[in-house]
């Protein structure tokens, strides 16, 4: 893929089966299960810290299977489609485990630096990457994370699937340049989705309070509500992350 980038190839793109839609048939089973596991996670009790595993595990994966089709939408070529599910599993896993580490180290740093306040919004880096967070700090450091997760993926892809997180960090420092403008340009971005999501969130509230549909339309409702943004927002973040990347291989 990376000689892809390099030689900014110019022929059309391979024909995809949903053509444009495959990005959507791709990830939104895994957001579907992320936003579920969100809402049972914010309920609370012992079932949320393992629906919170499961929603940045769910996340990450999109990511992973969503990532082909913006490296083709980009101009370059990737054989993430040839994965089979159990390879893609385990490389979802690698990653994940190793943002999780980087996100618990950035928490205990802000942490130990007496920024306690802003500490814990280090956790939800994973999560940031598809659905809203509710400070600006967080929607920057989701935009890092992403940058991080797609040079994984990248390095995964050209190292026979070995996740490698300090190449990947040598990577994004190697690359600062183009990878640091879209991180910049994707965390502006984020900061207008959230406020276009909160419009649309506020004229849900008002449904809810005022309509009477049954229960069960007003939850489903919510729902699509919920995974909808977050398909928009993960499109976004790769496209705006894998144009960065595409564009550091061409100065390169």
């Amino acid at each position: 893929m990376t000689a892809a980038f390099r030689k900014q190839r110019q022929a059309s793109l391979p024909d995809i089966s949903f053509g444009p839609y495959r990005f959507v048939i791709l990830a939104l089973p895994w957001l579907i299960l992320a936003a579920a596991m969100r809402v049972i996670a914010f309920g609370g009790g012992g079932v949320a810290l393992p629906a919170i595993i499961i929603a940045n595990l769910a996340v990450i994966h999109a990511v992973l299977v969503a990532a082909q089709r913006c490296i083709e939408m980009t101009g370059g070529q990737s054989s993430l489609g040839e994965l089979g599910i159990a390879e893609q599993f385990k490389l979802s896993l690698a990653i994940a485990c190793r943002i999780a580490l980087l996100m618990i180290a950035a928490a205990a740093a802000l942490a130990a630096a007496g920024y306690g306040s802003l500490a814990p919004h280090m956790l939800a880096g994973i999560d940031g990457m598809a659905f809203d967070q509710f400070t600006v700090i967080g929607k920057f450091w989701s935009a890092a994370v992403g940058a991080v997760t797609l040079l994984m993926v990248v390095g995964a892809e050209q190292n026979g699937g070995r996740v490698a997180f300090f190449e990947a960090a040598g990577e994004l420092a190697r690359r600062w340049f183009w990878l640091g403008a879209a991180v910049i340009a994707l965390g502006v971005v984020n900061l207008g989705l959230s406020f276009g999501q909160g419009l649309v969130r506020s004229a849900i509230v008002v449904f809810w309070q005022t309509s009477t549909s049954s229960q069960f339309v007003k939850n489903l409702v919510y729902f699509v509500f919920i995974f909808s943004f977050a398909m928009l927002q993960l499109w976004v973040t790769l496209l705006i992350l894998t144009y960065g990347l595409k564009q550091s291989y061409v100065h390169d």
